[in-house]
C-alpha cells in the first residue's frame, strides 16, 4: 500500500487528498506565491511504490520509496517570465522553431546546467535552497497518492493531450507540430499540481540509470552517467511517454522545444548516490597491452578469406536490456590492441524511442565474436545512427545521433572518446547542438591529408537527398556543416551543389586532395551517383558513377588499403566479372571493386563469396535468408568495413562478417561447375 504520512493527518493510497496546514500557517492547497511569481505547493513525507511492472524495462523492479522529509514543489513548469529574471538573453529564443512566445508559456531550449544556475540564483536571491526535483520526488508528487499509469487513472483526458503521436518535426514538418506552451491549463492533480504529464518534459536531478530493488529513503540516482533524467513526457509524443512511472534523459548540455523544468524549494537529500552498474561486457576485461604478432597475420602474397561468421549475437537480458532482433546501421573499428569492436543500433520499430546502440567485440586471437551488450543508449530518445573511427594515435571516437524524441527527423551530433581500447569512454559532448538535419553519422570517417577530420551524415530524414559532412580542422575540438544553410543541390551530371548525392554516402581521399563520394539514391543516368569535391566538402560535383545504384536496406562502404588501391564494395543484381578461366561471369548481390589508379577508373574483381557450392545463410536486420553460391552473394545489407595492422580487411553487413586480404581480391574466382554440378554439390 502506498501511503502520505502529513504532520497532522494521514494520507492513504487512493484516498483523495486533503492537504494539511503548512508548518508556517499557509494554505497547502494553494501554496504559496514567491518573490517571482512563482506559486509552491508542499508535498509531505510518505512512501510509495516507484515504477510500474507494466511500462518499459527501466521502470522496474518497482521498489518501496520513502520521502523522509517534506518539501515545496512549483506547482508549474518554470515560464518565460520567470526564467529571463535570471537571464534575460534567453528572450531571444522565444519563438526559435516558432515555440514558446509568450510570457507564461514553459521555458523551452535550456540545458540541465541551465536549470541548475536558475535554482543557484533563485537560492541566493531568496535565501531559501531551490534545486531540481530528485527523480522520486517528482514521481511521488506526480501520483500524488494514485497506483494507475497515470494521475487521471487508467486514460489521459484531452486537456493533457498536444500533438500526440510520431513527431518528424524539424526534418518533415506537419499541421500541429508547433503547439503553445502556456503553463496550468490542464487540472491540477489531487496535490494542486499541473502540467505533470505533456507539455514539456521536466530536467531532474539524477544522472539516469538502473534501479535498485531494494528499498530506498529520499534516493538521489546513481553516482554518475552520460544521461541526467527527464520525466512527464511532452507535446508531440505517444501518450505511452507520458505516464507518472515513464523515465526519459538526455545529456546535460542538451536544449530542445521538448525540455523546460520545475524546481523544488528544499534542502538535498543527505542520500548517498547508488553505486556504478557494472560495465557492459563489450568493456570488460580490455587488454591493454599491444601483442608482439600483431602485424602478423596470413601470408599477404597468398589469397585469405574467412566468413561468413556471425557477430550480431542474442545477449543475455542483464547485460543488453533494449535488445531487439531488428538490427541496423553498424560500425566497426579495429582497435590499438588488435580487438576489434563492432556496434549498431537495436530496435523494435526504426523510429521508435527504444531504439539504442549495442556493441560486440570479436577479441584478438579468439574467434567467435561475443554475445551483444549495451554501447550507448539515451534513455526514450531515438539515437540514428553511429560511426566508429580510430585515429593515428590510438584514439577510437565514436559519432552518434541524438534525436529530440523518437525518429530521426531531430538529430544533434554527438562525440565519444577512448584512449583504452574501449573500456572506458569520455562523457558524449554535442558536436552539432542543433536538432535538426544533416547530423545523423554514417561510416567511412576519413583524416584528409590536410589533417581535417570529416564526417559524413545523411541530409535528410528521407531515402534519397543526398549526405552533408561535418567538418573538423582543429582535432575534433570544434566541427561545422558546409551546407548549412544552403540549398538543397539538384543532382544532375556536372552539376554543383552543397552536398553529396545521394544518403548513406562513403568516401575517400585521393592523392590529389579531391575527395570522391558515392551515395543510394539521387541516380544519375541509371547509375550510383559519384559526388567530387576539390575543397574538402565545400563544394561538390556530381557524375554517374561505374556502379549499378542501390536501394532500401544497402549501403555501401569505401576504404583506401594500406597497400595504396581503393577498394569499394557494394550490391548488384547483375554484377560482370572475370573468373580465373578468364570467361566473363554475371552473379549477384555482395561484391568489391578496385581503384588501382586512385579513383579515376574501377574494376569489379569478385562477388564476395566463400566459393563453395549452394548453400544457406541467415541474414540480419533488413536481410532475409540468401543462398551463397559462387554466383550469389548477399543481396542486401548495411554495411562497415575497416583493416588491422595485419592487413587482413574486416567487412560487416548486417549480421554476417567477411575477413579476406588484398590478394584475395586481385585474384580471380574460380571458374563456377556448370550449373547441374552446383545444384548436385548443394544436394
Amino acid at each position: 500500500m502506498i501511503s502520505r504520512t502529513l504532520s497532522s493527518c494521514v494520507l492513504l493510497a487512493l484516498t483523495p487528498a486533503v492537504f494539511c496546514p503548512a508548518a508556517d500557517g499557509s494554505a497547502a492547497k494553494t501554496g504559496v506565491t514567491n518573490s517571482i511569481g512563482m506559486r509552491m505547493v508542499p508535498i509531505e513525507s510518505g512512501s510509495f511504490l516507484m515504477g510500474s511492472e507494466s511500462g518499459n524495462w527501466d521502470e522496474t523492479p518497482v521498489h518501496e520509496v520513502t520521502m523522509g522529509r517534506p518539501y515545496w514543489i512549483g506547482a508549474t513548469e518554470v515560464t518565460n517570465a520567470q526564467y529571463e529574471q535570471f537571464d534575460p538573453e534567453h528572450r531571444r529564443l522565444r519563438g526559435k522553431l516558432g515555440f514558446s512566445n509568450d510570457d507564461d508559456e514553459a521555458v523551452v531550449f535550456v540545458s540541465w546546467h541551465d536549470a541548475v544556475a536558475f535554482c543557484r540564483w533563485l537560492s541566493e536571491k531568496e535565501g531559501k535552497p531551490y534545486r531540481l526535483p530528485t527523480e522520486a520526488e517528482w514521481e511521488y508528487a506526480c501520483r500524488a497518492g494514485t497506483t494507475t499509469p497515470y494521475q487521471t487513472g487508467e486514460t489521459l483526458p484531452e486537456a493533457f493531450q498536444k500533438n500526440v503521436g510520431e513527431c518528424w518535426f524539424p526534418g518533415r514538418r506537419a499541421e500541429g507540430d508547433v503547439v503553445p506552451l502556456h503553463v496550468g491549463k490542464t487540472p491540477p492533480n489531487a496535490w494542486g499540481l499541473v502540467d505533470m504529464h505533456g507539455n514539456v518534459e521536466e530536467w531532474c536531478w539524477d544522472w539516469y540509470g538502473p534501479y535498485a530493488s531494494e528499498s530506498q529513503t529520499d534516493p538521489v540516482g546513481r553516482a554518475t552517467g552520460d544521461f541526467r533524467v527527464t520525466r512527464g513526457g511532452a507535446h508531440s509524443t505517444m501518450l505511452e511517454f507520458l505516464r507518472s512511472a515513464n523515465r526519459l534523459g538526455t545529456i546535460p548540455e542538451d536544449k530542445s522545444w521538448l525540455i523546460g523544468f520545475r524546481v523544488v524549494q528544499a534542502e538535498m537529500p543527505e542520500s548517498k548516490p547508488l553505486p556504478l552498474v557494472k560495465k557492459p561486457r563489450n568493456a570488460r576485461d580490455v587488454r591493454q597491452d599491444v601483442p608482439k604478432d600483431l602485424e602478423k597475420g596470413p601470408d599477404p602474397a597468398k589469397p585469405y578469406f574467412y566468413g561468413p561468421r556471425v557477430y550480431v549475437k542474442p545477449p543475455e537480458a542483464d547485460d543488453c536490456p533494449v535488445f531487439n532482433r531488428h538490427n541496423h546501421c553498424p560500425a566497426i573499428v579495429n582497435c590499438p590492441n588488435g580487438d576489434l569492436l563492432a556496434i549498431w543500433y537495436t530496435c523494435a520499430r526504426e523510429p521508435g524511442r527504444e531504439l539504442g546502440i549495442v556493441a560486440s567485440r570479436l577479441r584478438y586471437g579468439e574467434d567467435e565474436w561475443e554475445t551483444a551488450s549495451s554501447f550507448w543508449d539515451a534513455p526514450d530518445r531515438n539515437d540514428h545512427a553511429s560511426a566508429l573511427w580510430v585515429d593515428e594515435e590510438g584514439t577510437i571516437c565514436h559519432f552518434n545521433g541524438l534525436a529530440a524524441a523518437g525518429t530521426w527527423g531531430s538529430l544533434a551530433a554527438i562525440m565519444r572518446t577512448s584512449t583504452d581500447n574501449g573500456a572506458t569512454w569520455s562523457k558524449a559532448r554535442l558536436i552539432m547542438p542543433e536538432h535538426t538535419v544533416h547530423h545523423m553519422p554514417i561510416e567511412s570517417v576519413i583524416r584528409t591529408k590536410e589533417g581535417a577530420i570529416l564526417v559524413p551524415c545523411d541530409a535528410v530524414p528521407d531515402g534519397q537527398g543526398g549526405s552533408a559532412v561535418l567538418v573538423s580542422r582543429d582535432g575534433g575540438t570544434t566541427w561545422r556543416d558546409p551546407g548549412e544553410g544552403r540549398p538543397a543541390p539538384i543532382f544532375e551530371a556536372g552539376a554543383t551543389g552543397a552536398w553529396i548525392a545521394g544518403i548513406h554516402a562513403g568516401f575517400v581521399q585521393r592523392t590529389d586532395g579531391t575527395l570522391t563520394a558515392f551515395g543510394r539514391g539521387n541516380n544519375i543516368d541509371d547509375r550510383m551517383p559519384m559526388s567530387l569535391s576539390t575543397d574538402l566538402g565545400e563544394n561538390w560535383t556530381y557524375q554517374a558513377s561505374p556502379f549499378p545504384p542501390i536501394s532500401s536496406g544497402q549501403r555501401l562502404v569505401v576504404l583506401r588499403l594500406e597497400e595504396g588501391p581503393i577498394l569499394f564494395c557494394s550490391f548488384g543484381r547483375e554484377v560482370s566479372f572475370r573468373d580465373a578461366a578468364g570467361a566473363e561471369q554475371v552473379g549477384s548481390g555482395l561484391f568489391a571493386a578496385l581503384s588501382e589508379n586512385d579513383g579515376e577508373t574501377w574494376q569489379i574483381k569478385r562477388l564476395i563469396t566463400d566459393d563453395g557450392p549452394p548453400h544457406l545463410v541467415e541474414g540480419g536486420g533488413n536481410t532475409g535468408n540468401f543462398t551463397m553460391s559462387p554466383l550469389s552473394a548477399e543481396p542486401r545489407g548495411y554495411m562497415s568495413i575497416c583493416q588491422a595492422a595485419d592487413g587482413v580487411i574486416h567487412l560487416i553487413s548486417s549480421k554476417q562478417h567477411y575477413a579476406f586480404n588484398l590478394a584475395w581480391l586481385q585474384t580471380p574466382a574460380p571458374a563456377p561447375p556448370p550449373p547441374a554440378e552446383l545444384e548436385k554439390k548443394a544436394k
